[in-house]
């Protein structure tokens, strides 16, 4: 067994390659740029090492800096994890010219498989079913827009080196071909360094299903069956699931034999994904399913598979590394439940998923046994924007589809981020749609539902209620004071009509709601207490409710120069003070009335009324002069 390994890569799969690996009593080795200095895979490694600055092009990108820290840290073998250098044929081949194990393919396989035209054409020919379109080495526009012709519209523009849905593009109409090449084409170039194409014909109702496969360097090769990951949102995998729905046992059969003939055609050593395209529109069959492409590392959604077969894939890939057999045959392997993945990032929904970094001071994870979450983040650590977004991977597993469907939904609803925002909003509504309840959904579905997935959810009344209660627990701890503190010393400053009742007045997004304490015990969201106010997460959305703040001025700041305004639209039911007295910090100047609510206005430090322009049973606006306090020093 290998002794010492550097994993060559940060966030949750660092922290999860390490976690099997100090199992198996390995020493482990982190690599960390400037923007992680603190993260939680450096401070769970044995021995860490800097790599250089923040940005992935000077730190984790740079096969140099790593080889060098492995050098310097004595390790033995190299895992890289999934992405930056994971697939790099020229950085793999650098790892075993050091004399270093590299825990993944050799690089011939990555190579075969690193190009999508290439790996296509050596699927064809050891039998392996692929969708029809062109791979040819003429790259001219004229070319491929005839081959597009003729393989008829819509087709799929691909780049041949392409990956995470970059370098792609539907073309539903002829008119519409060479804008979507040069485009993709563009892209390419940007990304990968290649603007070669290949052309594919799209299929209709297209659902994404994969094989795991596994082999060693004593010729063994298994698979460990099949994954679904349908759900996806521009060619980027959003939920992910195994076994896949609607899949029967004959077509496993025929699928998972043919992801296994697809790896041996490589020699292929290791963990390795064969990704597949099926025409769901009469369900899953095997003659309507075809090759993709193939991925030579460890995927994201590993953990779905490692549920139901009970495998740790990672030990897998430790084990195979050092020379060991595959630790199971073929009849050894069996499925055993359902799992789904949710991959929780920080972004968005409401605003285009647009990513949401910063610190977070607020995180919390569901709890539940039967929910494995994978992260790599901490509350108090930075979300930086220099990396990939992902918070974490929740991961739910059950003895059917029906409860492990039902456990992820819920363990998104009881997710909270803040300030930084994450898409599990979107998640748990996507997991509550029905066509996805049904097993129905296409790869299109997400796109085409975009607006109606990410719209945010208001918060209920019983949100309201949970804050308002939450916040007046916290306050009435410090009667007298001034300011939002004095408006919750005691409920009885909130009253209806006149008698003292359970009412209270809240901000939303700058807006004024009423919130009933009541409603309260009715609400199963989670309720945060921040410094600025009360985080109500429902069903994954996130709202932060906050308390009105007397003795302002327009822009929100504290009246260090006494100016008393009206914090929302109301009326003057009542003024305790007149021009010229001289009141105390803390003594009520004023009553307003709103939303049929009364709400009392405070001195904020000692001094002299001055500019009284409140009068009773007028109307005023938000941020209304209605007086000021001048400081008792500066009127004598």
């Amino acid at each position: 067994m290998i002794t010492s390994l550097l994993i060559a890569n940060r966030g949750e799969i660092a922290c999860r390659i390490m976690r099997t690996a100090r199992n198996l009593g390995i020493h482990t080795i982190a690599v960390y740029s400037d923007a992680d200095a603190e993260a939680p895979h450096v401070k769970l490694a044995d021995t860490s090492i800097h790599i250089g600055p923040s940005p992935a092009a000077e730190s984790y990108l740079r096969s140099d800096k790593i080889l060098a820290a492995a050098k310097e840290a004595g390790a033995e073998a190299i895992h890289p994890g999934y992405g930056f250098l994971s697939e790099n044929v020229e950085f793999a081949q650098s790892v075993f010219d050091a004399g270093l194990v590299w825990v993944g393919p050799n690089p011939d396989s990555i190579r075969a498989m690193g190009l999508k035209d290439a790996a296509k054409d050596l699927m064809i020919r050891a039998g392996v079913p692929t969708t029809p379109g062109y791979l040819g080495g003429d790259q001219s526009p004229k070319r491929l827009k005839a081959e597009a012709d003729t393989i008829g519209y819509p087709v799929l523009i691909k780049a041949i080196a392409g990956g995470g849905g970059k370098g792609m593009r539907k073309v539903t109409d002829a008119k519409d071909f060479d804008a979507a090449l040069t485009a993709c084409k563009r892209e390419a170039k940007a990304s990968f360094g290649d603007d070669n194409v290949l052309l594919e014909k799209w299929v209709t109702n297209p659902r994404h299903i994969e094989v795991q496969i596994f082999g060693d360097t004593h010729g063994n090769m298994v698979h460990l069956f099949e994954r679904d990951c349908t759900l996806q949102r521009r060619h980027q995998k959003v939920i992910e699931e195994a076994p896949a729905p609607g899949m029967s046992a004959e077509t496993r059969e025929l699928i998972c034999a043919t992801a296994v003939r697809a790896a041996q055609a490589v020699n292929y050593v290791g963990a390795g994904t064969i990704e597949f395209i099926a025409d769901g529109s009469e369900g899953l069959d095997a003659k309507k399913i075809w090759f993709m492409e193939m991925n030579t590392r460890l995927q994201v959604e590993h953990p779905v598979t490692e549920a139901i077969t009970g495998v740790d894939l990672v030990e897998w890939q430790l084990r195979i590394a050092s020379g060991e057999q595959l630790p199971r045959t073929q009849d050894q392997l069996s499925i055993n439940g359902w799992a789904m993945e949710a991959r929780l990032y920080a972004e968005n929904p409401s605003t285009g998923f647009l990513p949401s970094t910063g610190r977070l001071d607020a995180l919390r994870m569901p709890q539940n046994k039967s929910v494995r979450i994978d992260t790599g983040v901490e509350q108090g650590g930075e979300v930086s924007p220099f990396y990939d977004p992902m918070i974490a991977k929740l991961i739910a597993f059950g003895p059917n589809r029906q409860k492990a469907r039902s456990d992820l939904a819920l363990a998104c609803a009881n997710v909270a981020t803040w300030p930084v925002h994450n898409n599990a909003g979107f998640l748990c509504r996507l997991l509550h749609e029905q066509a996805f309840v049904n097993g129905l959904v296409t790869t299109g579905f997400i796109d085409e539902n975009l607006d109606a997935l990410t719209l945010h959810q208001a918060p209920s009344e019983c949100a309201l209620g949970a804050a308002a209660s939450k916040s007046a627990e916290r306050f009435r701890s410090a009667p007298g004071t001034v300011g939002p503190d004095a408006v919750w010393s005691s409920l009885n400053g909130f009253r209806s009509g006149g008698p003292a009742d359970l009412e209270a007045y809240v901000m939303v997004d700058g807006e004024p709601l009423s919130a009933n304490f009541e409603h309260r015990t009715s609400y199963s969201g989670l309720a945060i207490e921040l410094d600025d106010g009360v985080l109500v997460v429902e069903a994954g959305w996130p709202t932060l409710v906050t308390l009105p703040v007397y003795g302002v001025d327009a822009d929100g700041h504290a009246a260090s120069d006494g100016s008393i305004r009206s914090p929302m639209p109301g009326r003057v039911v009542s003024l305790d003070v007149r021009e010229g007295d001289t009141v105390s910090k803390g003594q009520k100047l004023a009553t307003l009335e709103a939303m049929k609510m009364e709400h009392d206005l405070t001195a904020p430090f000692d001094g002299v009324v001055t500019d009284l322009s409140a009068v009773v049973n007028t109307q005023v606006t938000e941020g209304a002069l209605l007086m000021r306090i001048e400081a008792q020093e500066a009127s004598t």
